[in-house]
């Protein structure tokens, strides 16, 4: 059978396709240079033309969808904010009637560029009054070439890039479908799989979501897309499972009188069920041959470094080293003093009243001294360390161990994939790995992000955590502001401490050092003209915010630093700054005064939201907190309560109780399940951020798929998956599928598969 010289493969350039000029323009807009990245441009959304209704018989308070040419379009800026507001009229472009209509759009950018004057487009919106006359305020809308386009069916409305507008996209996506045959366009899918799944093949998935007859058609075509992604994605984790079952790891099953047993034989405790059980799961993986690679996640304060500890206590019993990577030199400093004080003597070998047949504990960060480091590296090389914990300090070059046996990789979010690798190759043998993060992560997450993992949850408590009471303080009061501060007085009059914790540092800088302020939104809610209308759309959604007062800008610890310094109420108390941007030595005095109770209240950035351990700390209060996203606020209050006594988290806020982002606040006000606020954080934040797109500067990784919305798709895909690949030949057998899967590995794909 001869190949149709007509039709196009997914290898096909898309100049031989659709000619020089738009095949460099999708290029240019999108990378796109071939059929099969074409035809993956799917649609974000459809306008439903349903009824067409005419200018002249708009019925008010009700949705219309209405074809109409620009008559003109103006902008002028907002009274009381920053930004513009469209104006476009537009006249009727079906029949003789010449009947005018008015449409505003809030801050837009898009609509200003697009909607020039001769214009066709096709709008939806509800039908409104302003100034006694009818209006569509910030509608939908899909440009046309001209009001004939207008046929009875869905409208695709593409993602769009530069000058490139709907309708350009939509001709070129059309122009490659006609050429789409189920012969150029062979279905990686197994034919079995797609009857089981009751999915349709491949060509009519693609012309059902480009072109539908109706809307639940597209959806079910996109159904099919989300199954691939979420099967290229199990199919590639499946096969890295496989891979690492391969790899050899020396055992380290431990000894029965070691380190180890005398470490247990005086705890002053009892381990809880959630540190025995996660500690006998990572103990077997130790003994066996082939590499540990476990996530262990649990909520904060749980306990998960006792866990890790004793993981490596394991490893040195069996002759081997255990490397701690911490992200920041604050996090290192506090994990070396965590780990000596609950070792105590047997982290002393070699040292005066250290047990005789101890370990020893050294701690390795760039700004060392270089004597002090030179003598670290020498009992790393030699082997009488241990333990060693440290920052990015342990991935240069000088740094060689004698049997590097266990990584443990503490907030493995925040490093990169080669800086794990570079540790990992510091080991003569492939060693056991261990990843650890206080950020609970839902199950669907878990197997989406972390597939290749083994994933034990710590859950519960240990004993001496007290619980964490969270209030909402409205700033714009001024009786909760006098109370917070009042509040604070009061701690440290009982002889305990505060955190106050600030999104900035100074007010030069836009946002802090140590970390990203993940989810947020700091508008205050759109400014009113004088008579009453809504001036401004502060998220650019198209839904005005509330309104609200003006608030202020967003604290600064400087400011803050300055505030307390200056309030009569505090008076005598001493007050001290942390971040991200001090000096080490600075850093390290910040802390050890506010560890010390030198300190009183200790202002801060987020560099305390993980790791840091001062018993003594009650109260903190997070000022500007709608700056933060749920499982930053969750991660910050884990802070407090840590000793014994209650804990208080105060959310402060400019916001008025109406804004969208209060919901936010009083999410995690209202519980501290941490697993709860991560389902409420997934929904709330972009995927690309979840998925990590977001730090690595990258597009979002997954273009359909959900992993909460998903969550029963990616485990049935993971299913089959399984099957696949412990079937017989494995992936090999299914060539198509292979192929499939090495297409979809580009480089974004496998910097997402090695965060773990």
């Amino acid at each position: 059978m001869t190949a149709d010289p007509t039709a196009f493969g997914p290898e096909t350039g898309l100049r031989d396709a659709v000619g020089g000029p738009t095949a460099a323009a999708m290029k240019k807009a999108f990378g796109y240079e071939h059929c099969g990245a074409m035809v993956r441009h799917f649609p974000r959304r459809y306008l439903e033309v349903g009824e067409l209704t005419r200018i002249s018989t708009l019925p008010v308070g009700e949705d219309v969808t209405i074809v109409a040419e620009v008559e003109s379009v103006a902008q002028r800026r907002m009274q009381t904010r920053k930004g513009v507001l469209v104006e476009v009229v537009v006249r009727d472009a079906l029949g003789p009637e010449q009947s005018l209509l008015r449409m505003t759009f809030f801050n837009g950018y898009q609509a200003l560029k697009e909607l020039k004057p001769d214009t066709v487009a096709m709008f939806s919106g509800r039908v409104g009054v302003y100034r006694n006359h009818l209006e569509l305020t910030h509608p939908d809308y899909s440009l046309l070439e001209d009001a004939q386009d207008a046929e009875p069916r869905p409208i695709p409305v593409y993602p769009t890039s530069g000058k490139l507008a709907n309708p350009k996209i939509r001709k070129t996506i059309e122009t490659v479908l006609a050429g789409v045959t189920e012969g150029s366009f062979p279905d990686p899918v197994p034919p079995a799989l797609l009857r089981r799944r009751r999915l349709p093949g491949l060509v009519a998935a693609l012309e059902s979501i480009h072109r539908p007859h109706e809307v639940p058609e597209a959806m079910r075509a996109r159904h099919r897309f989300r199954y691939d992604e979420a099967l290229l994605l199990q199919l590639a984790l499946a096969e890295r499972r496989v891979h690492r079952r391969g790899l050899e790891a020396v055992s380290r099953p431990g000894a029965a009188d070691g380190l180890l047993a005398r470490f247990d034989a005086g705890l002053p405790f009892e381990l809880t069920e959630g540190q025995l059980g996660t500690g006998r799961e990572i103990a077997a993986d130790l003994a066996g041959s082939s590499p540990m690679n476990r996530l262990l996640q649990g909520e904060v304060g749980s306990g998960k470094t006792l866990v890790a500890l004793r993981a490596m206590l394991q490893v040195i019993d069996s002759g081997g080293q255990a490397a701690l990577l911490a992200p920041t030199e604050v996090l290192a400093h506090q994990h070396y003093h965590s780990i000596r004080r609950a070792l105590g003597p047997l982290a002393e070998a070699g040292l005066l009243g250290g047990a005789e047949d101890g370990t020893r504990v050294d701690l390795l960060t760039g700004s060392m001294p270089t004597s002090a480091r030179k003598e670290v590296l020498l009992r790393m090389a030699s082997g009488e360390a241990g333990i060693v914990v440290g920052t990015h300090a342990l991935l240069s070059d000088h740094v060689v161990f004698a049997e590097l046996g266990l990584v443990v990789v503490d907030e493995q979010h925040r490093f990169g994939v080669e800086q794990r690798d570079t540790l990992r190759a510091k080991a003569g043998s492939m060693p056991h790995m261990l990843v650890m993060t206080a950020t609970p992560i839902p199950r669907t997450v878990a197997m989406t992000v972390f597939g290749d993992l083994e994933t034990s949850v710590l859950r519960g408590l240990p004993a001496g955590r007290a619980p964490i009471s969270t209030h909402v303080v409205p700033l714009g009061d001024e009786r909760f502001r006098s109370r917070m501060f009042s509040l604070m007085r009061e701690e440290v009059d009982q002889g305990r401490q505060v955190y106050v914790v600030c999104p900035r540092i100074t007010e030069t800088q836009p946002e802090d050092d140590d970390a990203a302020s993940a989810g947020a939104d700091g508008h205050p809610g759109a400014d009113r003209t004088p008579d009453g209308t809504v001036d401004g759309d502060p998220g650019g959604s198209g839904t005005p915010a509330p309104p609200g007062p003006p608030r202020p800008a967003k604290m600064t610890v400087e400011k803050m630093v300055a505030l307390l310094d200056s309030l009569p109420e505090l008076r005598g108390v001493s007050v001290g700054m942390l971040h991200g941007r001090m000096a080490t030595e600075d850093k390290a005095r910040a802390m050890s005064d506010f560890e010390s109770g030198r300190t009183g209240i200790l202002v801060s950035t987020t560099v305390i939201e993980v790791g840091v351990d001062v018993p003594n700390a009650t109260l903190m209060a997070i000022v500007d907190a709608d700056s933060f996203g749920i499982s930053q606020l969750h991660q910050l209050r884990g802070r407090v309560g840590r000793g014994g006594l209650p804990g208080t988290c105060l959310l402060a806020t400019w916001l008025p109780p109406e804004h969208p982002s209060r919901q936010r606040l009083a999410a995690v006000a209202a519980t501290t399940d941490g697993f709860a606020l991560a389902e409420e954080d997934l929904k709330e934040r972009r995927e690309g951020d979840i998925l990590g797109a977001s730090q690595s500067g990258r597009r979002s990784t997954l273009k359909l798929l959900r992993v909460i919305q998903d969550a029963e798709l990616i485990a049935r895909a993971r299913e089959d998956a399984e099957e696949i690949v412990d079937g017989p030949g494995g992936l090999a057998a299914h060539p198509a599928l292979q192929r499939a899967v090495g297409d979809w590995l580009d480089e974004d794909m496998q910097a997402f598969l090695e965060r773990g």
